[in-house]
């Protein structure tokens, strides 16, 4: 059974029952990805998994049932379960579904396609030799990897909601790994895209040369000065710390930004936007996990705290529209809030032009210890680092294992320069340009 038909029969045993507040969410997903190890392949995994959730309002009360099993019967145990457990429940919490009938934005489709296994087997080979032949300092521990995942989300509900959308996103992953004789050094990097029109040539020349980059080298002089965080170091730092900006959070006392909205809370030239829609994301979505609209906003502008992220309980709660950013981490997990593509808006300078106009300071590439050094509610972090020193506006030696500490509410208010080169790595969550910020802690040597 398929779930137009799985759904034709919720809904009639909802009818059956007296039912007549539901919603219905279903969520698939077929992945595939291959790993080579030494010139070889060395794991492959082909896998499908999703099922349906049914919410369904019985004596004024939420009830909720899942499972992963489409079948005619199922349909009916599923109304069934929902309605005994709406009949134990004891939460008050308010009764909230989308509405239908509301105005939604165009995703654009995806270009990737699920590969064939020969083509994945091959392309996965392909960028293992490539790394082994990109400098003579790699060697073995190279790893690569290619996946790709087919999902599709479809909600439902008695006011009118029938929605479904589609995303495919596939990557490669490289692993370099090299040495000078003395110490060895290894970096990895992440591509998103159709896998046959990935320039793996060019993922495997920026590994290999961030992985040479950190041989050498030691910890960078204890002090106070700028700190340059790249695109990559500061994509997780906002990641890490996404959470302060969840209403969620806010109202349960995790973040210090409840009640701050309209507020400065980062400097003048700070533009922090969270887009359901960025260009190339496989990301974008036209709703959110409720079936609201999803739209772009601005949470920081020009340093003004606009909005906190919420979904439609947390705005209910605060007096306040949605903002289209409920979340489900699977079809049978609880209603969360989460950004789509958070980033912060580039400046004009160049990366170059913003190194010039660095006396001294420091150029975090990357940071380590990301989930154990920083703290998202009170916003301290003391993280590992590596990166390069800047003396006179220019980059001279490299420098490693030293420490860089602060707080992200006061690094907001205290960045002093956006380069323009906007970059959204990893899985695309997140993304900055180089970031200039004072008053940051370094301690080395």
């Amino acid at each position: 059974m398929d779930f137009q038909e799985f759904k034709t029969a919720v809904l009639a045993r909802c009818g059956e029952l007296g039912v007549t507040e539901y919603e219905l969410y279903y969520q698939a997903a077929e992945s595939v990805s291959c790993e080579a190890f030494q010139h070889e392949i060395s794991g492959f995994k082909s896998a499908s998994e999703g099922g349906v959730c049914l919410r369904c309002v019985w004596s004024g009360r939420m009830g909720y049932a899942s499972t992963e099993e489409l079948t005619a019967a199922e349909a009916r145990a599923l109304v069934d379960r929902a309605v005994d457990n709406a009949s134990v429940l004891e939460s008050d919490d308010p009764v909230l579904l989308a509405e239908g009938g509301q105005s939604y934005g165009t995703a654009t489709p995806s270009e990737c396609a699920m590969p064939q296994t020969d083509a994945l087997v091959a392309r996965v080979l392909q960028v293992q030799e490539q790394l082994y032949a990109s400098s003579e300092a790699v060697v073995d521990g190279c790893q690569t990897e290619a996946i790709a995942e087919r999902s599709k989300v479809a909600i439902c509900n008695s006011r009118g909601l029938d929605l479904s959308h589609e995303t495919t996103l596939s990557a490669l992953v490289a692993v370099s790994v090299v040495s000078d004789g003395k110490e060895m050094a290894n970096e990895f990097s992440v591509k998103l895209g159709n896998l046959e029109k990935i320039d793996s040539e060019a993922l495997v020349k920026k590994t290999t040369e961030d992985a040479l980059r950190k041989l050498g080298g030691g910890p960078a002089p204890t002090g106070k000065y700028p700190v340059l965080f790249a695109p990559d170091a500061m994509s997780d730092l906002l990641a890490t710390f996404c959470a302060i900006f969840s209403s969620e959070n806010a109202q349960k006392g995790l973040s210090k930004l409840g009640g701050k909205e309209g507020s400065v809370i980062a400097s003048p030239i700070v533009t922090l936007v969270d887009d359901p829609f960025y260009p190339g994301s496989p990301l974008q979505s036209p709703f959110d996990a409720e079936g609201s609209p999803t739209c772009r906003k601005n949470v920081i502008e020009k340093g003004e705290f606009k909005t906190l992220l919420y979904n439609l309980k947390t705005a209910a709660l605060a007096g306040k529209q949605t903002t289209g950013n409920a979340s489900k981490a699977g079809y049978d997990a609880p209603v969360a809030v989460r950004p789509f593509t958070m980033y912060l808006e580039p400046g004009t300078v160049s990366r170059e032009e913003l190194i010039a106009g660095t006396p001294k300071g420091v150029l975090i590439n990357s940071l380590g210890g990301l989930h154990a050094g920083a703290n998202p509610i009170s916003g301290d972090f003391s993280l590992q680092s590596a990166g390069f020193l800047i003396e006179n506006g220019q980059l001279t030696e490299s420098v490693k294992s030293f420490t860089v500490a602060g707080n992200f509410y006061d690094l907001l208010q205290n960045i002093t320069a956006l380069a323009s080169d906007l970059e959204t790595p990893g899985m695309g969550s997140f993304g900055s340009p180089t970031v200039r910020v004072e008053g940051l802690t370094i301690a080395g040597k």
